[in-house]
This record gives C-alpha cells, structure tokens and sequence, in this order.
C-alpha cells in the first residue's frame, strides 16, 4: 500500500478511535508502524529510557492526555472500558513506555496510572475458579478479544520490571492465553467468541480469533525480546504452536478472492475486512519469526484484497460491525479497529519483505 493510502488510513483511524479497546489497538498500530524499535516486534526490551526528540512522540502524547484526563487518579482502570475488565489495559503498553522513557525522573504520575491498571487485573477484577481473568467486570465471562487487551500489557510490565518479579507477571500472561485457550479452543483449532455468564457467542467470529492469535503473538514477541527469554523456552514454543492452530485453521475457509468471512466457518456469513486484515498481519510477522512460508500464500491473497478494499479517502470497506459482531458496518459506517488492522498489517507486510 502506498505511503499516501497509508497516511489517509492513519488520520481516519485518529478521528474515530474513541473506545478504550480502539484506542489501545491504534496506540500499538502507530508504534509498529512509526516506530518499529518501541515495538515488540523491534527492538530489545526495556527500551531506551531517552528518546531522541519527537521519537514515539503522538503514542506517548496520547498516552499523556490519557492519563491526565482521569477524572479520579486513584481510579485503578486507565480509562472506562463500557463495563469491560480487558479493554483499559491495551492502553497499558504506551503508558508504560512513556513512564519509562519520560524526562522528569520525579515524576510518579505515569507509573502509578500504570501499576493501577495491573493491580485491578491482578487484583480486583473478577476469575473463574481456575484464575482465568474476566472480560467483563460485571460477570465471570471470557472473550477472545480479552487476549489482544490484557496479557501483551501484563507482559510488557514484566519485560520492564525485569528480575523475579517481571519473570512472575510474563509467565502470568502467558498463563492467562493457555487458560483461554482451554475455554474457548474447538477441536478445529479455531475458537469460539465469548464463553460463559449471560449473552455468550459460540461462533467462531474471524475478529475475535484474529484478537487472539495477535495477542497471543505480542506476548510472545515480548518474551522473545526480554531479558527473561532464556527461562520461558516453552511457554515460547507453547505459543507459536497455538497462534499456528489459529492461523492454519483460518485461512482453510479463505475465500477465492482472498476473503474471510466473518463467522469463519459459516458459508452463510459475510465477507468481514476486519479479521482478514489482522490474521494476514499474524501469518506475516510470524512468517517472519519462524521462517515457515506454508501460509504466506494465504496471506498475499489476504493482503491484495486489503489494498483493493481501502478506498482513495483512506477507509477500510466491508468491514463487520465491530458493536454487533453479526452483522456488516453501515454503508457509511466505519470500524475504527479495522483502519488500525489495516495499519498493523501494512506494518507487518513491510517488515516481512525488509527481513526476507
């Protein structure tokens, strides 16, 4: 995609990103795609504590306003979450990152906001019996998306806080996918969307494994990047097999056009941009890691219907609903998660072809 289609991309995203989850995915999109090194895709962890002038300056810009705009700064959620545990949290990463790399030293004010936020998902938000943490604050219920929210920033405190205790919260991120996994995992490999409580959804919804396999993917890449990376060699290994049982499940039901549908598995669904964006970002990044080409195919076909699908004012088209999760965005709807996607793969895209 051109750098000018890009731009356009960008600056829709930034107009309508305003639920917690959305802003947290464009945080991490503006990181990967701007600054590659701030990543966890690029460079080693913790990162610089200076900055070189304006580096990763509109993530953490945001990522100040945040945090200045809670209303109640002993609040422990970063920001309200519409009654989600997970969502607040995706705001995490960039808020740790501008604590760590800030100016003034004295002040406190960016790491207690982040400290906050983990101890209410450690601490305070609801479990099931066997820890799996909730995604909803007002019943025990697991949704796929929770693992792009909450354990890539669980797991990137850890990566900074490094010794025993940053060992404990990445091996607590990755706990948290393995326990996911086992509640919403089919046999297929693909999972479903939200188990347990009131108002769950068994379909396997192309957006929510997408959320899980890129989730699960950051984690792993924070790991691989920390300075704890030798003490997890199987969580590691754990986690690529189960982002390849996503990945390898999906692209079975890729349409001929290069398509998902937005209940993967359901030949009556619709054609959903979305999920097709993100699971494409996934099979390149992790391309790129494990030198395994087998779905590369799948995803080129993904990524040419992406270029195709972006429109000369910078708007991703046929896109689900991302509030209904079951039916298509308005004819002049837009879903802000799906520019950050388009983002996210175009990033994933450029760094596959600059390492092949």
């Amino acid at each position: 995609m051109s750098e000018e289609t890009i731009k356009l991309v960008k600056r829709n995203l930034l107009q309508i990103a305003t639920h917690s989850w959305e802003i947290g995915t464009a945080l991490e999109a503006l990181t990967e795609l701007e600054w590659r090194s701030l990543s966890v895709f690029g460079g080693s962890l913790p990162p610089p504590v200076q900055l070189p002038k304006d580096v990763g300056a509109d993530v953490i810009n945001w990522a100040t306003q945040i945090v200045k705009a809670k209303p109640d700064p002993n609040a422990l959620p970063l920001i309200d979450g519409d009654g989600a545990v997970g969502d607040p949290a995706s705001i995490g990463v960039a808020v740790e990152l501008t604590n760590w790399t800030r100016t003034d030293r004295n002040d406190h004010e960016f790491s207690t906001a982040a400290g906050h936020q983990l101890t209410y998902l450690l601490d305070h938000a609801p479990r099931t019996e066997d820890g799996a943490i909730s995604h909803r604050a007002d019943q025990v219920q697991l949704w796929a998306d929770f693992v792009y929210m909450a354990p890539p920033y669980i797991a990137y405190y850890g990566a900074l806080k490094g010794g025993s205790g940053g060992l404990s919260l990445l091996k607590i991120a990755y706990q948290q996918c393995k326990l996911y996994r086992q509640y919403l995992r089919d046999p297929s490999g693909l999972w479903k969307h939200i188990v347990l409580g009131n108002g769950q959804d068994l379909h396997h919804w192309g957006t929510g494994n997408a959320w899980a396999a890129a989730g699960m993917l950051r984690v792993l890449e924070t790991i691989r990047h920390s300075k704890l990376a030798s003490s997890m060699k199987s969580e590691q290994a754990d986690l690529k097999s189960w982002i390849n049982e996503i990945v390898s499940a999906a692209w079975q039901h890729q349409h001929t056009n290069g398509t998902l549908f937005n209940f993967i598995d359901e030949s009556d669904s619709f054609a959903d941009s979305s999920s097709t964006a993100l699971l494409a970002s996934v099979t390149y990044r992790m391309a790129a890691l494990t030198g395994d080409s087998s779905q590369l195919a799948a995803a080129d076909k993904a990524y040419n219907l992406i270029k195709s699908s972006v429109t000369s004012s910078g708007w991703l088209r046929n896109t689900v609903d991302p509030l209904t999760f079951n039916t298509a965005s308005a004819a002049n709807g837009h879903s802000p998660e799906g520019q950050a996607f388009v983002l996210l793969l175009h990033s994933a895209y450029r760094d596959y072809h600059a390492s092949a």
